[in-house]
């Protein structure tokens, strides 16, 4: 507790107080514990004066603020309406084949989480997806298969 209290004091030095800068205090949590638990996220109401439940109505809204510890690895689908209509379900099925778990599901050990997430700016590109933070555009069957392959193999 006192870690991310101390997480918290620093993000929240870093960025300010002000309620405009509660995201980039949240992602900074994320970034650096994975999620953002019930008590960083009271740490964060106390520390910047606003009530909690604004803080989790944020952190709820947004995909990206993880409320509860995903994989080390995040796939996130785009879901939207172009990605649909360009394959996007054959994908997700090659996915779960691959990584045996279901959308919005963790493999065991947390290596991977299989998420769908709003539009991510990629539509011309799709069907697109985030590992993390890097992009892939343009997928076909083919193409996930070799970039999961590759974390799969590569990336422990």
């Amino acid at each position: 507790m006192a870690e991310v209290k101390e997480l918290v004091k620093k993000l929240s030095k870093k960025y300010g107080k002000t309620r405009e800068n509660l995201i980039p205090v949240l992602q900074g949590i994320v970034d650096e514990e994975n999620c953002l638990s019930k008590a960083a996220m009271r740490e964060v109401a106390q520390e910047m004066d606003i009530s909690a439940a604004e803080v989790y109505g944020t952190a709820s809204f947004f995909s990206f603020l993880n409320t509860k510890e995903d994989g080390k690895y995040k796939i996130r689908v785009c879901k939207s309406i172009t990605c649909d209509m360009k394959g996007k379900q054959e994908l997700i099925k090659v996915m779960e084949d691959m990584l045996k778990v279901k959308l919005g599901e963790t493999t065991q050990g947390k290596r991977f989480s299989l998420l769908e997430t709003n539009c991510i700016g990629l539509c011309d590109k799709g069907p697109a997806m985030l590992i993390n933070d890097e992009f892939f555009t343009e997928l076909t069957p083919e193409k996930v298969r070799e970039i999961l392959g590759d974390y799969i193999r590569n990336k422990y």
